[in-house]
């Protein structure tokens, strides 16, 4: 579901990588970040999304964006599931969930009729320190094409 709202200050975090530094939002230059927040590595719809993000991993790069994902699984997890599937952009490991909950990203799922907390799929698209375009509970299909498309736009 969209989210229409006009451009608000994107909260900064400090979260481990998998290039092996710490990723600090507040010190990245790129004109665009996009940002994904996914439940889980190597699970059927995470796996989907981060490939097709993968795919349009060199549009992005042209377009001056950076593209992050970002759950709570361990640096461990992430570097096996990049590995997996040649993936060519940094995963963050948010076991804290800092980044997570400072973008609201956490809350009440339903799946096969029963409730819980979790992470709610969600992607980001920061410009200037500012949040342009937000989507909320995301499907998954054509998402990252979605996403490519809009920054076009922009």
């Amino acid at each position: 579901m969209e989210k229409k709202t006009k451009p608000k200050k994107a909260p900064n975090f400090k979260i481990l990588s998998t290039d092996g530094k710490i990723f600090e939002l507040n010190k990245v230059n790129n004109k665009y970040i996009v940002i994904y927040f996914y439940p889980k590595d190597d699970t059927p719809g995470c796996t989907i999304e981060t490939n097709d993000f993968n795919s349009l991993f060199q549009k992005f790069k042209k377009l001056d964006c950076l593209v992050i994902g970002v759950s709570r699984d361990s640096i461990v997890s992430h570097h096996k599931f990049k590995k997996k599937y040649n993936v060519k952009f940094n995963l963050l490991a948010d076991e804290k969930k800092e980044a997570i909950k400072s973008y609201k990203t956490w809350g009440k799922k339903k799946f096969m009729g029963r409730e819980f907390m979790g992470l709610i799929r969600s992607t980001f698209v920061i410009k200037d320190q500012k949040i342009i375009k937000e989507w909320r509970s995301v499907k998954v299909k054509d998402h990252a094409l979605e996403v490519l498309d809009f920054i076009k736009n922009h």
